[in-house]
């Protein structure tokens, strides 16, 4: 097999960073024991919310769907082990913030007794792309980079487009987080399985397994299994360590040297993205009939004991992940989950393991952030921001609530990445004011869109209306047309017989 080709494309801006990833990586992948109890969130995905179809006291059998999907673009969701619903009530989940979300809490009776598969499981390459799709949106998987996008609907809307590439995201870019370079060095089969998966699915004969360079024995693993597979169709990658190389767009540029458009899709270049993590969970429900019920994440930081990267069950709450870690040190502070650019700080660790949750990163202390000073125009952050954008533009914009100068200038294309921060010298917070326009602009359009709707509906009401009353009088008219036909011994004949038909009824 051919060395992997490494540095294809060039990216704009980014950073090199501290990769914090030695101390989790230093032993295997530790499988936690199944918890006392599970807060399975019935909603882990972008798009339409799911629905509960279990009772509080039913038991349940691992495997068994307790959520099914709630729209075109849903995912279902099953239990995590076999146990008793013990409550469906609102719980604070690190996807919304902390905020609470309708939650399945489910007393786990120590016994793990699945559920008897619901289908015959079949070779993957004796299914049709449209029976394979309907299979992978059953077992309930979504994007595990991040997006939580349902993968079933994803792959949906790429069959619509003139794909050429599958590319598989390995990049974690991110510091501290190693749970996919584990997951490829131990599940290397896995992950190639999930690939020759996808590409029947999409009709695919190029694969590209994308992997950073400082993910040697990830490489070793997967390139020994390639080797053994003797798939030509696949291909490994590598490219530089460098923040953020691990986004959808960029990942595309640096491979293929194609730049997908403001505001567009990978697909819309012939490029369909998915994680290492996700094709390996596909792999595992098509092949053994296992939905996605655990994953793998990195417990990390110097506020954690023993830092290691942990499968455990979806619903597991963060804080028993923790114990199973060492606990904490006597200097942890902060708790985020994710990562220290993208993650999201949290206050508490009673929330439940979701299928977006890639890192649980416990720090000694808040990073330090310098007292804000206003903007002096170094230009730094245009330099580092890997869309091309111009931060320092977007803030002054933001700060004017100008919303149409904000999307001239590209701030939809802003993918949080957190560079700008890094760099700016007056310490001000660009990311969290992007976030904020962003959300700001959001709301501006589904107001017009409501008044859109408004204004529709009465448009209608009164369409309506007058189509009625347009009808009425055509009948009023016809009626005095007739009358004027007729003389008026027929009229008093007429009025007879209405009066006679009446007296009978």
């Amino acid at each position: 097999m051919s060395a992997p080709t490494y540095d294809l494309g060039k990216l704009h801006g980014g950073i090199r960073l501290e990769s914090g990833k030695s101390a989790a990586t230093r032993n295997s992948i530790q499988k936690m024991p199944l918890p006392a109890q599970l807060i399975i969130p019935i909603t882990q995905h972008v798009g339409d919310p799911a629905h509960s179809i279990v009772t509080i006291g039913e038991r349940v059998l691992k495997g068994q769907l307790i959520a099914e999907p709630g729209g075109s673009l849903s995912a279902p969701v099953h239990a995590s082990s076999s146990g008793k619903v013990v409550a469906i009530e609102p719980w604070p989940v690190s996807r919304r913030y902390g905020a609470n979300a309708p939650c399945i809490v489910i007393e786990c009776d120590g016994e793990d007794r699945a559920i008897e598969p619901a289908v015959t499981q079949a070779a993957y390459d004796m299914l049709s792309a449209d029976e394979l799709l309907a299979r992978i949106l059953q077992g309930g998987i979504v994007g595990l980079g991040g997006a939580v996008f349902p993968t079933a609907q994803k792959l949906m809307q790429a069959l619509t487009c003139d794909l050429k590439y599958l590319l598989l995201n390995g990049v974690e870019c991110e510091p501290y987080i190693s749970c996919d370079d584990m997951l490829m060095r131990e599940y290397a089969r896995e992950v190639l399985g999930g690939a020759r998966i996808l590409m029947h699915a999409l009709q695919l004969d190029v694969c590209y397994i994308v992997v950073e360079s400082d993910k040697p024995l990830a490489l070793q693993s997967l390139g020994e299994q390639l080797a053994e597979l003797g798939d030509k169709r696949i291909v490994l990658k590598q490219v530089p360590t460098i923040y953020p190389s691990g986004g959808e767009d960029q990942l595309v540029q640096l491979v293929t040297n194609l730049e997908v458009p403001s505001g567009g899709l990978p697909t819309d270049v012939g490029c369909l993205v998915q994680n290492v993590g996700t094709a390996s969970a596909i792999y595992d429900w098509i092949v053994h009939g296992k939905p996605l019920l655990s994953r793998v994440t990195t417990v990390t930081g110097d506020g954690v004991v023993n830092p290691m990267n942990v499968e455990a069950r979806i619903g597991t709450l963060v804080g028993d992940i923790i114990r199973f870690a060492g606990g904490y040190t006597e200097s942890a502070q902060q708790l985020i989950i994710g990562g220290p650019m993208t993650g999201k700080s949290m206050s508490t660790d009673l929330v439940p393991l979701v299928k977006a949750s890639n890192c649980i990163l416990v720090l000694s202390r808040a990073p330090s952030i310098g007292a804000k000073s206003p903007c002096i125009r170094c230009g730094d952050c245009a330099a580092v921001c890997p869309v091309q954008l111009l931060p320092q533009q977007l803030y002054w914009y933001s700060c004017a609530d100008d919303e149409k100068k904000l999307r001239l200038h590209g701030l939809t294309d802003c993918i949080e990445c957190g560079c700008c921060d890094l760099v700016c010298p007056s310490h001000i917070p660009l990311t969290a004011e992007f976030r904020v326009a962003k959300a700001r602009i959001q709301e501006q359009a589904d107001e017009k869109a409501r008044a859109e709707r408004a204004r529709s509906r009465f448009e209608a009401r009164n369409e309506r209306i007058e189509s009625e009353q347009r009808a009425r009088d055509a009948e009023l008219e016809q009626q005095r047309a007739t009358a004027k036909r007729i003389g008026p011994a027929e009229i008093a004949a007429i009025l007879q017989r209405k009066q006679q038909q009446q007296d009978k009824d």
